[in-house]
């Protein structure tokens, strides 16, 4: 009898080559999860990249106890990125809520109406417009700016006096002295302009400007353009000049005694004749 002679089990090992392809196909795995997750937190996020609005101006008008805030607008393009679907313009005021609207991508001008301050009161706002990507937003552009409405100081109830030997007294009368001769009461003050849009004044140059220019005047004309460092980011002056005028109690109307000898408020003194005329 032939002596029985186990048979050898070979087992096979793994391929090198077949472990080493798992182990990339999981890494890949794992880096395209990674990268997925990356590009939709960056979704979420105003890009900096591509079309962004800049040159945000407002130009701002009184209209009874509103304002018009006229805003414009440019986008450029630096890195040759796609066109925005739309443009989102916020037009604020400090002390209440921004009122936002979307407009088409093509329009790069808007008019927004907004409550106004109270006479003697500044209205502090902002323009704010970024273009729209899908779900996405630019890079938003800001400007500042501001609207006052001057105050009317109340007339005196009778005739001022020659002499009373008060510096303060003699400052109230200068404000208010018609422009004319002899003693009258006043009976009512009117301000013109009725209101004026300011840009603030940034980094303080205006008011360093006029402090080393004493006696030199800040306007090249009167509320419309003024010394370089006096304009602001809405191509506004940081400064305005307001005229005082006054209804005396014989009906007359004149001007008062720091509006006489200008210009600008000659102009506007002859305006408001007609206006009393007709």
């Amino acid at each position: 009898m032939s002596e029985w002679v186990q048979d050898e089990i070979v087992v096979k090992k793994p391929r090198r080559w077949v472990k080493a392809i798992l182990i990339l196909l999981l890494i890949a795995a794992c880096v395209a999860g990674l990268w997925f997750f990356r590009a939709r937190i960056l979704s979420m996020q105003p890009s900096k990249l591509g079309v962004v609005a800049e040159h945000v101006r407002s130009d701002i008008t009184g209209v009874g106890d509103s304002l018009d805030v006229v805003v414009s607008w440019e986008f450029t393009d630096s890195a040759r990125g796609p066109q925005p679907d739309s443009a989102r313009l916020e037009v604020g005021v400090e002390g209440a809520d921004p009122r936002v609207s979307i407009l088409p991508a093509k329009q790069l001008s808007d008019t927004v109406r907004i409550g106004g301050p109270p006479v003697g009161g500044t209205a502090m706002g902002h323009s704010c417009v970024s273009g729209v990507h899908g779900s996405r937003l630019s890079q938003e552009s800001c400007t500042p700016w501001q609207f006052v409405r001057p105050g009317v100081q109340t007339p005196p109830s009778v005739k001022p006096q020659r002499d009373t030997g008060k510096k303060a007294d003699t400052a109230r009368k200068a404000a208010v002295a018609p422009a004319v001769s002899g003693k009258q009461v006043v009976l009512r003050l009117v301000i013109r302009p009725t209101g004026q849009q300011v840009d603030p004044d940034m980094g303080g140059k205006c008011a360093a400007w006029q402090r080393d220019n004493p006696s030199k005047s800040v306007w090249l004309q009167v509320n419309q353009t003024a010394v370089p460092d006096c304009m602001g980011p809405n191509g506004k002056p940081a400064v305005a000049q307001f005229c005082a005028f006054a209804v005396l109690e014989d009906g007359r109307r004149v001007k008062t005694e720091n509006s006489t000898n200008n210009p600008y408020c000659d102009e506007l003194y002859r305006a408001w004749a007609r206006e009393a005329i007709s």
